[in-house]
Parts: C-alpha cells; structure tokens; sequence
C-alpha cells in the first residue's frame, strides 16, 4: 500500500470499500478480489483487503481499537501491545508535553495522549506518519497529537517535557539486535536523552547492559509470560533502583533486594522452579529463590529447585519425578515406562538439539511429560515432571 492509496482508504468511497472488505471475512481470496472489483478499482480494492486484514491481525495487540484502526504490515509486528504501552505510559505525569520521535504507526503516542499527555510525533517514513494520525483521528484523541513525517532530529528533546524513542529495530535485511543498528542508532538516542529532562526509550529485551546509561532505570517488562521489552527510564523519569521487572496485566513489579547475596546451590529437591524472563533479564533471580526457599542448581544456570510448592508469579513450577544423567535410552525409556506420548522440552545450558530429541523419543502413550535439559557443573541432566 502506498500513500495516495492510504489517502483514498480515509475519503468516503475509500470507507465504504473498507467496510466492503471488512464484509468478506472468511471468503476466499480471489472471490472477494472479484466481489470488490465489481465496484472499486485495483489499488482501492488492494488497499481496502489488505487494511481489513491487517484489522483482523490486530485484534490480539490492540482489541476492540482495531477495528477502527490503520495498520501497515511493517507497522504491526513492530507495534507495542495496547495493554503494555498503556503500562508505560501511567508513569509518564499528566499534562506532559511528549517528543515522540519515532512513532510508527503510533501505538505508544495514542496510550500517551490516552493518559492525558500531548504529544507532537515524527517518522521517517511518511505513509508511517500519516497511519499515526489517522489512528489518532479514528481514536478521538487527534486533539492531543500532531504528528508529521520528519527525521527524529526535527524534534529538540530540551523543548518537552519528556523524551519518548523507540528506534526503529528492522533494516532492509531484516530485524537486527545491535542497537548500533537501530534507526536512529544507539550514540544518536542517547545524545537526544542528554538534551531532555526526562526519558522513556523503548527497546529489545536483550540490550547489552553496559549500554544503559548512567544513573537510568531498566525495566524488562513480560506478557503473560513473554519478554516484550525492556524500557529504559531516564532523568525525572528514572526511580531510585537500577532495574526492575514487570509482569503484565497483574503490573506486580520486582526490585533487587541489597540484602540477598547470590543465591546458593544445591541438589534437585521436589521442585524444579523456572524464572520469567523479565526476573532473569533484570538479574532477580536470587530474590525469586529467596521467596521459594529455593536453591540453584547451577550457579550460572536459572533453574531453582526448592523442596516445597510455593505460588510465585514469577515463575513456572515442575514437581520432579525422575532425575536422569542424560541419555536418549535412559530417557526415553523413563518416559515409556510413565506412558508419556506428549512431551514438552525445556532447556538452559543444554546442547541437545530439542526437535531431533523430540523424533528420537518415539513416543505413544497417553500421558504427558515436561522435560528439562540442563547441565549441573559439566554433566548434562533430564529431569521428568509435570507442571504444578
């Protein structure tokens, strides 16, 4: 889809073509091509298909919003999730003027300007931009935002209130990890941040710490179990703790605990605990082992093995049933001998190759299994459980 075709989506004729794609849910694509064609021409009818699409995708991000909102393709998979960016943005004070200098399809301005900040947003790519504002439009908060197509360097951090970047993570070959390889690039973000008052940059979950800048706060945020992504706070921003992790949507939240040394080690008892990534992304691992009793067992491995259940909503618990050095044959016979069929492997420190396992096993009973592949010093183990 290009611009003068997203313009035409946002006239009358271009809304009722919308609404006809919308009306061809389920149908096979080259009939519903047909079906609009009929009435609408090419580019119209690609465009229409290709946002009432995008619209059904969205849900899963965005809910009931996306059924009025513009999407590109891009866009989306880059797009922070309704219920996280509404998380950010309830720490970002009321009345605060936002440079919001990478704005996509405008996923975090529409939570800013939701949370009763106003919010002036650019992006480099102007079909981008214009998506943004029209989501803002569609949304009823247009009058809390502009947004523009313009390079990040058009906004003066030092004129707002607060600093808002999430640096495009995608090139022209695809996704990339290093933020030297953001867009803007990691040197450039950070030269903003030192012109601005306060703070809040978006980016992967796997940022090297020694890129977080001095004196900020880094916060691994995790969906129902999934690492989304780490904000950085800075300035007015930051809090007074280094890092911290959130689980979403409880919001329960996490700081290091300066009494807890590193956490001990020791033999597999009852329980084998797995941390949320977000915990273990923020270095809490000792402070979750703490609150299980638990102990490692690896010390650079982020299993926790305890010898009671205890209810944490920072990790996976797995009562152990058999504890095996590993080996196909010892395993796989463990697992026939429970009548195991299904089988979900885990696994930190493990060289085993997970889906060769999985054919090797040639399993066929009833029962399911979780097995956890690690290592403890330089001996690789199995251990057979079940969740719970």
């Amino acid at each position: 889809m290009n611009l003068d075709a997203f313009r035409e989506l946002l006239t009358p004729r271009g809304q009722e073509a919308l609404a006809a794609a919308a009306g061809t849910a389920g149908d096979d694509p080259v009939a519903a091509v047909t079906r609009l064609r009929r009435t609408y021409d090419a580019d119209l009818t690609s465009a229409a298909l290709t946002q009432a699409a995008l619209r059904a995708r969205a849900a899963e991000k965005f809910g009931a919003d996306a059924g009025l909102m513009y999407f590109t393709r891009t866009g989306l998979e880059q797009a922070t999730r309704r219920e996280v960016a509404d998380h950010r943005a309830r720490r970002v004070p009321a009345g605060s003027r936002v440079a919001d200098v990478c704005c996509g399809i405008g996923g975090d301005l529409l939570a800013l300007a939701r949370a009763g900040c106003t919010v002036e947003a650019v992006d480099a790519d102007p079909l981008t931009a214009a998506v943004a504002r029209a989501n803002a439009d569609a949304l009823g908060l247009g009058d809390r935002v502009t947004v523009r197509a313009a390079d990040a360097s058009a906004l003066d951090p030092a004129g707002f209130d607060v600093l808002f970047a999430d640096p495009a993570r995608r090139t022209a070959r695809g996704r990339t990890f290093d933020p030297m390889g953001y867009s803007p690039p990691w040197p450039a973000v950070l030269e903003m941040v030192s012109r601005a008052r306060a703070a809040c940059l978006k980016v992967a979950p796997g940022i090297p710490y020694d890129l977080v800048p001095a004196r900020a706060e880094a916060e691994w945020v995790s969906w129902r179990g999934d690492v989304k992504e780490a904000v950085i706070w800075c300035g007015a921003l930051a809090g007074t703790v280094p890092r911290r992790a959130t689980l979403l949507p409880s919001g329960v939240t996490m700081t290091p605990d300066p009494a807890l040394g590193a956490p001990s080690t020791g033999p597999a008892g009852r329980y084998i605990y797995e941390p949320d990534g977000a915990a273990i992304r923020a270095h809490l691992v000792a402070e979750i082992a703490a609150s299980v009793g638990g102990r490692l067992l690896d010390p650079q491995i982020a299993y926790i093995t305890a010898d009671d259940a205890v209810a944490t909503p920072w990790a996976s618990r797995y009562e152990v049933h058999e504890t095996l050095p590993f080996s196909l044959k010892r395993l796989r016979a463990a697992l026939r001998e429970r009548g195991t069929g299904n089988v979900t492997i885990k696994k930190r420190g493990s060289a085993v190759d997970v889906d060769r396992l999985r054919k090797d096993l040639r399993l066929s009973g009833g029962e399911s299994a979780t097995v956890i592949l690690t290592r403890i010093g330089e001996r690789p183990f199995a251990f057979v459980c079940t969740p719970g």
